[in-house]
């Protein structure tokens, strides 16, 4: 049995309206076509763009910590103590 959506799901707009290179927004990281299609998609359409935006915003974060990681290691590699 399928549950019945009475309210609509909001934009996930977070009015940052800056593209990476990948071509996401880096506000709410939907591509241009889930942004400009986000009124004409259905429930579900809307909840696996959402999802997506989540995976894009861990890989987003995993990346960043990946890069400051490396960083702090290079710098520890010049201490000969």
């Amino acid at each position: 049995m399928q549950q019945i959506e009475i309210f609509d799901i909001p934009s996930p707009c977070k009015s940052i309206c800056l593209v990476n290179n990948r071509g996401y927004c880096k506000g709410c990281y939907r591509s241009r076509d889930e942004r400009f299609l986000w009124n004409s998609l259905t429930n579900a359409q809307k909840k696996k763009v959402l999802s997506l935006c989540q995976q894009r915003y861990k890989r987003f974060i995993q990346k960043k910590l990946d890069v400051t990681a490396a960083s702090e290691l290079i710098n520890q590699q010049g201490f000969d103590f």
